[in-house]
């Protein structure tokens, strides 16, 4: 069975930073993409960033230049480094994976983030 839990929420003001972590009970999990989507309050969830087997990533718009998504295959770990935080950054975020060559999506219970102004 494949279980994911979130780690690394909390509250932080406007222009601090965050690292959010992942760790995946999985076998195989160097053969996934995996990745972190959000809900803001009121709002529809949205990717945030994902990154493949092979290590490439890509980032939402509002991601990009501020947010780093990174993998640790050995400790089947996957993190997400938050600098410039903004209000509108609040939400609960989501670790998600996929296997390579399964559509099925599995996703970690979530963890709240909340920026002040």
């Amino acid at each position: 069975q494949v279980r994911l839990v979130e780690s690394g929420g909390g509250l932080v003001q406007a222009g601090g930073s965050l690292r959010l972590s992942c760790a995946a009970s999985a076998s195989s999990f160097s053969m996934t993409s995996v990745g972190w989507y959000r809900r803001p309050p009121g709002k529809q969830r949205e990717l945030v960033a994902v990154i493949s087997s092979s290590g490439s990533t890509n980032y939402a718009d509002f991601a990009k230049g501020r947010f780093t998504i990174s993998r640790d295959n050995a400790q089947k770990m996957v993190h997400l480094q938050m600098s410039s935080l903004k209000p509108e950054d609040t939400g609960v975020y989501y670790c998600y994976l996929k296997y390579n060559f399964l559509a099925f999506e599995y996703w970690g219970q979530g963890t709240q983030v909340t920026v002040s102004s």
